[in-house]
């Protein structure tokens, strides 16, 4: 496993973790000039954030910076109650897609969606095998898009907390079984088409993690890995992420497994911490994901 214990050259920032100043919006050139200046290498930005600021802004500071981007946060929300849902959706993501290749991302994450409707608080209807048939589909269509324009696509499966409104894939084995469906021939050169984002805080309590991380490594499915902590207790299974060393999941034995899998990337460190995180000062916060990715990942 490789020692982080010198220097932060495989930190990544996804600019969730910082998007929030002692409350208030920060906006994402700031949080670049930020990172720049700590010695950061690698952010992960989400779509509403660089749509703020534009993409050609975003692209000219990446390119400035040296940044690379550990991966794009986010294409998915498959589901729809109608076709004109499942077309926008299709329209959106390859948006998604054309943004993170102007980024040169190393991939386009995808959380995939539930039941429509219920992420606004009120689904459509409560078919779970309908929304998964249609994440499925979703994802065949973008995928045929997404490798012409030569984007790996990342299925990033969510805690099943979050099965009826954020992501019906739940498990990293339901996201390699898609894969497998999906992209069964491996290149022989160059990144998978389709792969895995494996997300700690979502997949750590998982029973099969350890032998599904291998399997994903067999067939180099491994694109991106999330870091956090899961606090005990959790004021909020949403918001409400720990820092890396303050909650308990053992980072280091998961990174060796995915390291162990072939994954040589960056850890991508996703905090969403309205009560604490996001109340304190933007360098603080990445003062300490540097110390913890030192000390603790």
């Amino acid at each position: 496993m490789r020692d982080f214990s010198s220097d932060h050259r495989w930190l990544s920032i996804n600019t969730a973790t910082v998007r929030k100043q002692r409350g208030v919006e920060l906006p994402l050139p700031d949080i670049l000039e930020a990172c720049a200046r700590r010695g950061i290498r690698a952010i992960s930005p989400w779509r509403d954030q660089v749509q703020a600021a534009s993409l050609a802004t975003i692209s000219k500071l990446v390119k400035t910076h040296g940044f690379e981007l550990s991966g794009y946060c986010r294409g998915g929300m498959f589901p729809a109650a109608d076709a004109a849902g499942l077309k926008a959706a299709r329209d959106d993501n390859r948006r998604a897609v054309d943004e993170a290749c102007e980024l040169n991302a190393a991939c386009l994450v995808l959380v995939v969606g539930g039941l429509p409707g219920a992420l606004a608080g009120q689904a459509t209807h409560k078919d779970i095998a309908l929304a998964r048939q249609q994440v499925t589909d979703g994802i065949a269509e973008l995928l045929a898009y997404a490798r012409a324009q030569k984007m790996p696509l990342a299925i990033e499966p969510l805690h099943p907390m979050y099965a009826a409104d954020r992501a019906c894939i739940n498990t990293l084995e339901q996201a390699l079984d898609v894969c497998d469906l999906l992209d069964p021939v491996k290149p022989a050169a160059g990144p998978r088409a389709l792969g895995v984002a494996v997300d700690i805080y979502h997949t750590w309590w998982d029973p099969k993690l350890q032998a599904q991380i291998e399997r994903a490594g067999r067939d180099a499915r491994v694109l991106g890995f999330h870091v956090c902590d899961w606090l005990t207790p959790t004021t909020d299974l949403l918001n409400d992420r720990g820092m890396m060393g303050d909650g308990v999941i053992d980072i280091p034995r998961l990174r060796g497994w995915v390291e162990d899998a072939g994954f040589a990337g960056y850890s991508e460190v996703e905090i969403f911490s309205i009560k604490n995180w996001w109340q304190r000062d933007c360098g603080e916060v990445l003062d300490t994901c540097i110390a913890r990715h030192r000390s603790v990942v």
